[in-house]
């Protein structure tokens, strides 16, 4: 059963994505619990030094808070990286979205540098990724958890570039939750799980 945490800056999302895989690795019981991982995959690439601090924050803070939740960078070719690791006994955590498509739209420097013939393939043809991620997602075999940032209920920004991005990011979304049996919108910490769309089975 895969879940769409969508929310803003500092919302939470990343706390409740862990939450999700603390439960998951909880298991249904003892036996249970020692057949089930956990793994997040990361998506952002360190462009500059404040990210590259945010970046370690996160991954020092998810090591104190859920030690079993081990971390993959996959900034790219991450519908191949979510193939091959989707597992009936494992979760997959993506954190997120947001930047894996920013990334692919308006790539840094350390995107650009890719020599990965599938992240080179995603760099030159991101509406051909997305497509392959939402082909991943539906084959996948095990849980997934998807981080996203919401960012449509700003102002519309004034550059074409960044409204291109907000354009992608929301019709992204809109496919993932599509494939997700729960939506769950994060606002100051507070998790409000959204309802099915009408006439879907609840």
């Amino acid at each position: 059963m895969h879940e769409l945490i969508l929310g803003g800056v500092r919302s939470g999302k990343s706390r409740a994505a862990e939450s999700r895989a603390a439960r998951w690795l909880a298991g249904a019981g003892p036996a249970a619990a020692a057949r089930r991982e956990a793994l997040l995959i990361a998506t952002a690439l360190p462009g500059d030094d404040e990210m590259r601090a945010r970046i370690a924050r996160h991954v020092a803070g998810r090591a104190a808070r859920l030690p079993a939740l081990r971390t993959l960078e996959a900034a790219q070719g991450l519908a191949a990286v979510i193939a091959a690791q989707t597992r009936p006994e494992r979760l997959l955590v993506v954190d997120c979205l947001t930047l894996w498509l920013t990334q692919l739209l308006l790539p840094p420097a350390a995107a650009q540098d890719a020599s990965d013939a599938t992240a080179v393939a995603d760099l030159a043809d991101p509406a051909a990724a997305v497509q392959r991620l939402l082909a991943a997602l539906d084959a996948a075999t095990g849980p997934l958890v998807l981080v996203a940032n919401e960012v449509g209920l700003g102002v519309l920004p004034p550059a074409a570039e960044a409204r291109r991005c907000v354009d992608a990011l929301g019709e992204l979304q809109r496919a993932v939750a599509a494939r997700c049996a729960r939506v769950t919108l994060m606002v100051a910490g507070r998790e409000l799980p959204l309802p099915p769309p009408t006439g879907a089975a609840p």
